[in-house]
């Protein structure tokens, strides 16, 4: 048996985990045209009180992959991250491979950090190109039979990378949980001319924010009536 002040407890609980993931699912929703995002989801689970409770979880499952025209547009078709290193030397790792070139000829992210241990590319080079093991080369002309290495596009792996945490504009950064960077060796993860998009589900998304939406609802009206009863509980004259 639950007291009245019990089940509206119980109702305001469930309703506010219902409102935070609604915002996950929101959040997701807003990131859908992000270049490698990977959509947060609230999990939840009803204890042996009754009570809701929930836990965050990202789904790392592989987006799919759009060709451009750009070959500063680098995906990785698998399992990884990219390291990216800041101004200030923090590292992150990503899976937004939409680079640029910067001022001093460095593979840069968009918000300007360094691909990997510092890729330089010449301007005046005729080509280059990213081959699938991330090896960067360059043609000094349309004649050239041997390319010259630029250098190498690193591929990480973590141990559990649900552990990582995000660290601002579609990166992540490794926590004891996530265990430490381990390179990825002879692969053919990387994909020039192309860009992940994000593994947001817009019509399942949409889906799930309706049908938390109906359950707030009930949740709201379920307390309006329990508090309306207790009231006339209280109010009750002989």
């Amino acid at each position: 048996m639950y007291s009245m002040q019990a089940i509206v407890r119980k109702c305001a609980n469930n309703t506010l985990n219902q409102f935070e993931r609604l915002g996950y699912v929101g959040n997701a929703m807003a990131n859908m045209n992000t270049t490698g995002y990977k959509a947060e989801r609230f999990e939840q689970m009803l204890d042996v009180d009754g009570y809701l409770k929930g836990v965050v979880r990202t789904n790392y499952e592989q987006g799919s992959l759009r060709i451009t025209t750009n070959p500063y547009d680098v995906a990785l078709s698998g399992p990884g991250f990219i390291p990216v290193v800041s101004p200030s030397g923090e590292v992150a790792y990503t899976r937004d491979g939409s680079f640029k070139q910067g001022k001093d000829g460095y593979l840069l992210t968009n918000d300007d950090w360094i691909v990997g241990d510092g890729i330089k590319i010449p301007t005046n080079c005729y080509k280059w190109e990213v081959k699938p093991n991330g090896e960067v080369v360059a043609y000094d002309s349309s004649m050239s039979v041997e390319p010259k290495k630029l250098g190498t596009i690193p591929v990480v792996r973590f141990d559990c990378p649900e552990g990582l945490i995000p660290a601002g504009m579609n990166k992540m950064a490794p926590t004891e949980e996530s265990g430490e960077a381990k390179l990825v060796k002879n692969h053919d993860l990387l994909v020039q001319h192309n860009i992940e998009t994000s593994n947001t589900s817009v019509y399942g998304g949409v889906s799930e924010m309706l049908r938390l939406n109906a359950s707030m609802i009930a949740s709201m009206r379920m307390m309006k009536v329990v508090d309306d009863m207790y009231n006339k509980a209280i109010n009750i004259r002989e």
